[in-house]
């Protein structure tokens, strides 16, 4: 082309037109690979966020195959997770937290002493002291102290170990479930569960490597950040299935497309990416390539996995489930049948743990002996179960929640509440683990006579996330993920591993 010609108005034109067109071209299929389905796909599949900058800088992420298994650092103990998190909070002081020094106590006005430089969510003024609201044994060998409140859970104290001085830095509910599963009381950052996913893998190629469940009727006050991927690859967020009617949204195909349909379209779509990362070499391309497969896959194997109907009738009276139903107890069900699959992380919520004392569901001496009755028996026969089929032992169980509750009677802003509560109270709480490495029957760290603070072996949430990751396979303080200019980790600059609880 001379030089005449290349400034000819005419042909600029024509060369502009061209390439709109591709352009245009481009984007929409581009566009199209992307939004056919995503639909579904975000319901299966989750919704996320990365910095694809960062993919390449990490020696765990294959985007051609996110999910297939990778070895950790070092042997680990467990090779997957099931996190039972009480939303809400239950009392610790009508659980696990013997205090007879407390009933002594009980109806007094608190000492000025427990309240100076103190913050509490409602209390106001000067409330009244209030003793524990059931009955306390030692039990098992161990003689761990465990309510009458949990009796099916006291003949398992001696595969339980007990974190009696767990601390929180935060006492509303949904920056404390923030920073129990995510690291940091601020959304955007990645989630226990997601971390897990990132550094293992998933041993089932069928399957998602984090699934959650949820009970009570509710979400957990933080949200699906809880779950969220933050800046890892959004593949790693946790899937959240339900117990009752499809078990994941849009799981189906829809009228008047079979099967078939379904598989070329997926197919036609993923032509189109395998187009676009040859030219562009992004890797989160082949990661999308991945999720769309996995979302055909899950069709099939999600279904058969979230159903309790094949399991035997003993088995599902031993976790009291009822097939067809949204409760806590089939839940408890299918994360044992999840990890028996090949799941890495399965997270459980169960909502309606807050003990303020509002109403008779929330007292202390009602609502949350009630609650204890739809739990008590899944958690006991969650441990048993696994341990009759040989997976406790590589099965890490973690039951706890957001913070604990205070030793005196909740006055919100200074008033008599109508029934038995308890205020938010981050600065002690109770947590405990079984299986995967751990100590049955152990007990660690004390609070003081009344449970009001901290007397030794305090635990904060950063080592409950440095432990659960060591006994996978992973030093917490090296299992870092590049993002946004700098390396993460999920304990952020904080954590140890509690090794008085390791067996």
């Amino acid at each position: 082309m001379t030089q005449k010609e290349l400034h000819n108005p005419q042909l600029q034109n024509e060369a502009y037109k061209k390439m709109l067109h591709h352009h245009t071209r481009r984007h929409f299929i581009k566009e199209s690979a992307m939004g056919l389905g995503a639909l579904a796909l975000g319901s299966l599949l989750g919704c996320g966020h990365n910095d694809a900058s960062s993919l390449a800088n990490t020696n765990f992420f294959d985007a051609a195959n996110p999910l297939a298994p990778r070895p950790p650092m070092f042997p680990g103990k467990a090779r997957a997770v099931i996190f039972i998190h009480m939303a809400g909070a239950p009392s610790q002081l009508e659980l696990f937290s013997y205090k007879p020094e407390l009933a002594k106590l009980d109806g007094q006005d608190c000492p000025q002493s427990l309240l100076q430089g103190k913050r509490f969510a409602f209390i106001r003024g000067v409330p009244k002291m209030l003793g524990p609201q059931a009955v306390f044994r030692q039990r098992g060998q161990s003689g761990l102290w465990l309510s009458d409140n949990l009796p099916h859970l006291a003949t398992v104290a001696d595969d339980i170990a007990m974190l009696n001085a767990v601390t929180t830095e935060q006492f509303n509910h949904a920056p404390a479930q923030l920073l129990m599963h995510t690291g940091t009381s601020r959304q955007g950052r990645p989630s226990l569960g997601a971390w897990v996913t990132y550094g293992l893998g998933s041993e089932n190629k069928d399957l998602p490597g984090f699934v959650v469940l949820t009970s009570g009727g509710n979400n957990p006050d933080a949200g699906k950040s809880v779950w969220g991927s933050g800046f890892l690859p959004s593949v790693y967020q946790g899937v959240q299935c339900r117990s009752k009617g499809d078990p994941v949204l849009f799981i189906k195909d829809p009228d008047g497309m079979s099967r078939d349909l379904r598989k070329a379209s997926i197919d036609a779509i993923n032509n189109i990416n395998q187009e676009e990362y040859k030219e562009y070499q992004d890797p989160e391309i082949l990661s999308r390539i991945s999720q769309y497969e996995m979302a055909y896959k899950m069709q099939i194997s999600v279904p058969e996995v979230m159903s309790i109907d094949d399991e035997p009738q003993y088995i599902q009276d031993m976790y009291g489930a009822k097939p067809g139903e949204a409760r806590f107890a089939n839940n408890v069900l299918l994360a044992r049948k999840l990890v028996e699959k090949g799941v890495r992380f399965v997270q459980l919520f169960d909502w309606g743990w807050d003990d303020h004392g509002d109403s008779a569901g929330t007292a202390v001496d009602i609502g949350l002996i009630n609650k204890c009755r739809t739990v008590d028996k899944p958690i006991t026969a969650l441990i048993l179960d696994l341990k009759q089929r040989g997976l406790l032992d590589e099965t890490l169980v973690v039951w706890g929640a957001e913070f604990g509750r205070t030793p005196m009677l909740e006055n919100r802003e200074g008033k008599k509440m109508p029934f038995k509560g308890r205020d938010h109270h981050g600065e002690a709480f109770s947590m405990w683990m079984a299986g995967g490495g751990i100590k049955g029957g152990a007990s660690y760290g004390e609070t003081d006579e009344i449970g009001y603070s901290i007397v030794n072996g305090k635990t904060e949430v950063f080592d409950i996330q440095a432990t659960i990751l060591n006994q996978l396979g992973f030093d917490h303080e090296k299992f870092t993920y590049y993002s946004q200019g700098r390396p993460f980790r999920l304990t952020d600059v904080s954590g140890k591993v509690i090794h008085d609880i390791l067996a």
